[in-house]
């Protein structure tokens, strides 16, 4: 009787035990920045204690937050690297200040996330990249040993995150760049740099898949959003673009052989007083590789200098060494486009001459030209096939 009792304890300690940890590694436990050490005097160099508070929560079995509580914390370049041991948030209720000085901001990133599954970015605060200190340093037009300045926040190797309620700003480079990423969601995110600003792309992606923008604000000195060499399965829905440089692929095939890029879908989106709408760039150099499964459409252009355009003789920095484009654009749908175009031709096609546009369809066009030149836009289209459907506004070149 006793050697059952006791038994029956031990099996009782036992599932107790079991309870007990299965309840733990479903509780979420936050990380708060303060205690380990950060302060937020908008002075002290807080990335020491960030990295401490990330080191913890990754250990986590559990949700783990690290938390970033109103107050103004200066932050230098940090790396929060996984994998982790259950789901991890960033949470970002303060306001981050990037370094000023050139010995701290000359390196690749400034806040970078590697190697890491269920990863949330959220907060509503607002990341400061401080540009304006180092966009005299941009000068790679003309200097091929420019130093490099860093995108404000990158994701490699990441996958399940969802970016959501940040305000971003000044960004000394990129705003965020998501490489080698599968399923990352961008929400309810602002950015903004001055039109003037170089190089400060909003969103950047290459190497990835499943990549979702929505409900997003975009001004900035360069692309709003743009998409290199691998991407593949991409959703940009509800997006405000301007100013900026618009939404582009590419530029893509300056050299090697990995060039592909598929299966894009934007829609109910809006352009103002952009340099470029909707855009394809390929060098004509002789890289290889395909664009194909393109759907632009439900989209809004106010005074956009070219609202569509594919330019497969992009050459930002001439003189270039140029050949045919050996990058296959083929199956690219324009629907229902409209608005007012920033120069007369609102519509230009000038594809490869070794591997001309095709399958691309427009459809429902109508964009407007009131300006120098006189009234009216027009279409200029140079080795392509495809149809045009419905009203063409301007009449269609295809």
């Amino acid at each position: 009787m006793g050697l059952k009792l006791t038994f029956g304890w031990v099996c009782l300690l036992i599932l107790s035990l079991s309870v007990c940890i299965t309840e733990a590694q479903g509780q979420t436990k936050d990380f708060n920045v303060k205690n380990y050490g950060a302060i937020a005097d908008g002075a002290t160099d807080n990335s020491k204690a960030f990295l401490k508070a990330w080191k913890e929560a990754c250990e986590w079995t559990g949700r783990a937050r690290v938390w970033i509580p109103i107050g103004t914390y200066r932050v230098n370049s940090v790396k929060f690297e996984g994998p982790c041991k259950g789901p991890i948030a960033f949470v970002i209720k303060g306001y981050l200040k990037a370094p000023t000085e050139p010995s701290l901001f000359i390196t690749q990133n400034w806040i970078n996330f590697r190697y890491i599954n269920n990863l949330t970015v959220s907060g509503g605060g607002v990341l400061d990249g401080q540009g304006k200190e180092a966009w005299a340093y941009n000068d790679c037009n003309k200097n091929p040993n420019c130093p490099s300045l860093p995108t404000t926040m990158r994701f490699d190797f990441v996958t399940n995150a969802w970016v959501h309620h940040l305000r971003s700003i000044n960004s000394k480079n990129t705003h965020f760049v998501v490489f080698g990423c599968v399923d990352v969601k961008i929400t309810n995110t602002r950015i903004s740099a001055p039109a003037d600003s170089p190089n400060t792309d909003g969103i950047k992606m290459a190497n990835s898949r499943g990549i979702k923008i929505q409900q997003t604000m975009i001004r900035t000195g360069d692309d709003c959003i743009a998409m290199l060499a691998g991407t593949k399965h991409v959703r940009i829905f509800n997006v405000t673009c301007g100013p900026g440089h618009g939404f582009s692929i590419g530029s893509l095939g300056k050299d090697g052989d990995q060039n592909d890029l598929f299966d894009i879908r934007v829609r109910n989106c809006s352009f103002h007083n952009t340099s470029d709408g909707i855009r394809i760039k390929t060098w004509a150099s002789p890289g290889i590789g395909k664009v194909s499964g393109l759907i632009y459409e439900d989209i809004f252009m106010n005074q956009v200098g070219n609202p569509i355009i594919i330019d497969q003789e992009y050459c930002p920095y001439p003189p270039c060494k140029t050949q045919p484009s050996r990058v296959q654009i083929s199956n690219v749908t324009y629907r229902n486009i409209w608005g007012n175009s920033g120069s007369k031709v609102a519509v230009t096609f000038r594809c490869s001459q070794s591997r001309p546009c095709r399958d691309l369809v427009m459809e429902n066009i109508n964009l407007h030209y009131h300006g120098h030149g006189g009234e009216g836009s027009t279409a200029v289209c140079n080795n392509v096939k495809g149809e045009s459907l419905g009203p063409q506004n301007p009449a269609s070149c295809i």
